[in-house]
């Protein structure tokens, strides 16, 4: 197994930097029958931290001598953390349980196999919204236990768009193309930007290109898939083509995006519906705010209105403690429907255990925007949104295509952009 792990350290290298520090810990080792204490990383103390938090105490309620040792860690320490770990071949200084995002999921399960526990037996896999399963499942084993959902929506600042002459209903059924319209309208008409973009994320292209079932990558989840790829084609036009109609505002990190939302530089944010906490603590917009589906890709005839950024899933390691933790997470996030509608409630986290979203939290109308029972809608576009494989190497393409994005917007023909980044692309990872 040792071995493996070594050879196979390759594949993850290419998403993730590698170091060569690492904690104490015990011997590697597999599953035990009963542990009296496990140890969880996650990132996000007010998101993921809080969830298992809450957990925590519903688990405790029938296993009260179970020490849940929780420790916070930024999301690219988790990631150096782990690859060093597994590049060492031991479980020394490994948690038990560890939340990984989404997007990175493949690259870890492919790379390392033997090193996470299979949750088949577990969880029941078809409880959970079926885009989440893909990046959990690996072989035919179902690895993680899928937790947040990241479906997003098109948040809207109803003042705003009141003053350029739309509605709600103006919204609810619009492309890519029409919301550039209002757009132009909304300068016109408020003199604020539309939106907030940092060039050196493309988030916004990876929900157009989801609504219509496409990747970065081919079904395989390893072959580029970006010169012949229409879906990726028609995003970057059309981002140019926001770019061009001067809506956009640019922001270089997340607190210029969240203060762009938060004073009134721009009157939508189309993103995961994570953002919910930050729109809300400008407590002086409460009733300006409302959230319509996403907008579609209007030349792909398989583009829906619903699409997915971010999310992650718990993943138990395969070291001394793993049937305890594989028990903790079943109990709680595998199975427990209260637990959600606690996350709703406390945290306003939307998790993917479709049992759970028929519960009184998902019904409520929430005053902050509008009096709409945002829940309810998201929960429903959940369901809508595309499954598509993300592969193992979102972010390492994604870093071909922000250059290749400015050349784009600099003049170079898209034609001519999407094969360079394929080249690029096929002699990185081939």
């Amino acid at each position: 197994m040792k071995k493996m792990w070594v050879l196979m350290l390759a594949t993850v290298l290419l998403l993730s930097a590698c170091s060569s520090g690492g904690d104490g810990g015990s011997a590697a080792g597999g599953g035990d029958e009963k542990a009296n204490e496990i140890t969880i990383w996650a990132w996000d103390k007010a998101f993921n931290v809080a969830a298992m938090e809450t957990a925590k105490e519903a688990y405790a309620k029938e296993n009260p001598d179970l020490k849940v040792n929780i420790i916070e860690y930024a999301q690219a320490d988790i990631i150096q953390k782990l690859n060093t770990g597994l590049n060492s071949g031991t479980s020394s200084g490994l948690p038990n349980i560890v939340l990984i995002e989404d997007y990175r999921a493949q690259s870890f399960l492919n790379a390392y196999p033997d090193a996470f526990k299979d949750l088949s037996s577990n969880i029941t896999a078809s409880d959970f919204a079926d885009y989440k399963l893909g990046p959990t499942a690996f072989d035919g084993k179902q690895y993680g236990v899928p937790f947040d959902s990241g479906v997003a929506g098109l948040y809207y600042r109803t003042d705003l768009l009141e003053q350029a002459g739309y509605q709600a209903a103006d919204l609810q059924d619009i492309t890519w193309d029409d919301y550039i319209e209002i757009g132009k309208a909304v300068k016109e008409k408020t003199g604020k930007e539309l939106l907030s973009l940092d060039p050196n994320d493309l988030g916004i292209i990876r929900m157009m290109i989801q609504t219509a079932g496409k990747w970065y990558s081919a079904e395989d989840g390893k072959t580029p898939d970006l010169a012949n790829n229409a879906a990726l084609k028609e995003a970057f036009t059309t981002y140019k083509a926001m770019m061009d109609a001067n809506i956009v505002k640019l922001h270089s990190d997340w607190s210029q995006f969240i203060a762009n939302m938060n004073n009134g530089s721009v009157a939508s944010v189309p993103t995961g519906n994570w953002i919910s906490p930050s729109i809300r603590q400008e407590a002086s917009q409460s009733g300006q705010w409302a959230v319509a589906p996403m907008p579609k890709m209007a030349g792909q005839p398989n583009s829906v209105h619903a699409t997915n950024l971010g999310g992650s899933s718990w993943y138990v390691m395969d070291v001394p403690g793993a049937d305890q933790a594989a028990d903790f997470v079943a109990k709680t996030f595998g199975s427990d429907k209260q637990l959600y509608q606690d996350l709703l409630n406390n945290i306003g986290a939307i998790g993917t255990y479709k049992p759970a979203v028929d519960g009184d939290a998902y019904a409520k109308a929430d005053e902050f925007f509008s009096g709409q029972k945002i829940f309810t809608d998201f929960a429903k576009w959940t369901t809508e949104i595309p499954s598509v494989n993300y592969g193992i190497n979102t972010y390492a393409i994604e870093d071909i295509l922000v250059v290749e994005m400015q050349n784009f917007l600099n003049g170079k023909a898209i034609d001519d952009v999407l094969a360079d980044a394929q080249k690029q692309a096929e002699a990185q990872f081939n």
